[in-house]
């Protein structure tokens, strides 16, 4: 990471703490709230879901010469997800619908949750034809040890663990898009170059996403008070995203650490300032060589900070092979490329309003080591994304966000860069209700 890189996230999270003095993400604790329900108070059965239904508009240009192959065309940043199939779009991008609940009465310290999905996104949009994202059962009779088995999100970045429908943005960061949301090849994928719009097929990718998830086991918990909490938590689990299936014998470790400060409140909202730090390590099998196996590592730190009317948060990732090379490149995904990236967060509730302010900075770097270096580069790509957005809350269950996106993203490889040059903003709506 350059120094500019690392004097900027110091600045933040110093600002973090800062902010301390002053008197929609959260410093929620997300172990506790998507795996265990309230003791004698959950029922049997709660449904429960939410919609969203947005609309997208990107304004890249085409890139004119050297489009990997092709003349000239559009790749997958210059697209809107998760068909890629052109540059302007509405969307019922999510609509989950789930039941959570315990034992009762049989036993309390019983508890359970699963979730489906029924949007168009990355989870439906392959073609496994996987809508469950999510069906754990969680052991609450080990003192300081739960116990969560089934599928659920993994311990990990902040972006990826908290709850979608409270996020505070659209679109995700560079850096959870990319080093993060993990794709998974089959050897049936193959590479697809540049082409003019409508780019059909430019998705090239016949599985869903992970998103952020794991079939596995979990032993975690809190400990604390109303004022400061600590919570671990540490997985066992196949590596093989939304599949209920492994397809080697090799299992990922997931390692996730919190210390939180609570102001007040409770939930998803409450307040508080946070600090985290996590690590995840496991092997992939090549899809198109079985007999090659590729190391996935990935590793952060963040601050989170809560207190109405204002919310700063700044984390710090790094990672090290299946280094994501698009969504038209599924042949490259196997490698042990270096990356790194890390985002800042600034929110702003404007007193005695609806209205809700965002602003979000992130910067994300792959390739360091890349294995096609050209002699006048180092081969390094750079997502560098200025998020400017705003929020009108209806009420507590229903909202309206808007956000436009300024990206710049280049690259030191000429083939790469010929791509990326001609990326341009990108405009989005959304509104979210939960029931």
């Amino acid at each position: 990471m350059s120094s500019f890189k690392k004097k900027l996230l110091l600045g933040l999270c110093t600002a973090s703490a800062i902010a301390m003095t002053s008197q929609s993400a959260s410093a929620a604790n997300w172990l506790m709230l998507q795996g265990t329900e309230r003791p004698g108070q959950a029922p049997r059965a709660k449904v429960w879901g939410f919609a969203q239904v947005q609309y997208q508009k990107d304004n890249s240009d085409a890139c004119l010469t050297g489009c990997g192959g092709a003349a000239t065309g559009y790749v997958s940043p210059k697209l809107i997800g998760p068909n890629l199939d052109n540059q302007e779009a509405f969307n019922v991008n999510r609509a989950r619908i789930g039941v959570r609940g315990t034992g009762m009465p049989l036993d309390s310290k019983v508890n359970y949750f699963v979730l489906a999905e029924f949007g168009n996104n990355g989870i439906t949009a392959g073609n496994d034809g996987k809508i469950l994202s999510d069906a754990s059962i969680t052991l609450n009779h080990i003192e300081g040890a739960r116990m969560r088995l089934g599928l659920f999100k993994t311990p990990g970045f902040e972006e990826g663990l908290q709850a979608i429908h409270v996020f505070d943005y659209i679109n995700f960061t560079s850096v959870g898009n990319q080093l993060m949301l993990e794709r998974h090849a089959l050897s049936t994928d193959t590479n697809q170059g540049a082409t003019q719009t409508p780019n059909v097929g430019a998705n090239r990718y016949s599985r869903s996403v992970g998103a952020f998830r794991d079939v596995g086991v979990q032993i975690f918990d809190t400990f604390g008070d109303d004022k400061h909490e600590i919570a671990y938590a540490v997985m066992y689990g196949n590596g093989n995203g939304l599949n209920y299936s492994d397809n080697d014998d090799n299992k990922d470790i997931y390692a996730y650490l919190s210390s939180e400060w609570i102001f007040g409140g409770k939930g998803p909202r409450r307040e508080g300032l946070k600090v985290f730090a996590w690590y995840q390590d496991g092997k992939r099998t090549n899809a198109y060589n079985t007999a090659q196996e590729t190391d996935r590592t990935r590793s952060g730190l963040g601050i989170k900070y809560l207190q109405k009317p204002f919310r700063v948060t700044a984390e710090y990732l790094t990672g090290e092979g299946m280094i994501f090379q698009g969504q038209h490149r599924p042949q490259h995904l196997y490698n042990q490329e270096k990356a790194d990236g890390y985002y800042v967060d600034l929110g702003w509730y404007i007193p005695g309003t609806n209205w809700e302010i965002d602003a979000r900075y992130d910067s994300y770097t792959r390739g360091e080591n890349h294995p096609n270096t050209p002699l006048t580069g180092d081969g390094d790509s750079t997502f560098d994304t200025i998020t400017i957005g705003t929020q009108y809350h209806f009420n507590k269950k229903t909202r309206i966000n808007i956000e436009y996106a300024d990206r710049d993203f280049k690259s030191d490889a000429p083939v790469v860069n010929a791509n990326l040059e001609g990326v341009g903003g990108r405009f989005a709506v959304q509104v979210t209700h939960i029931f």
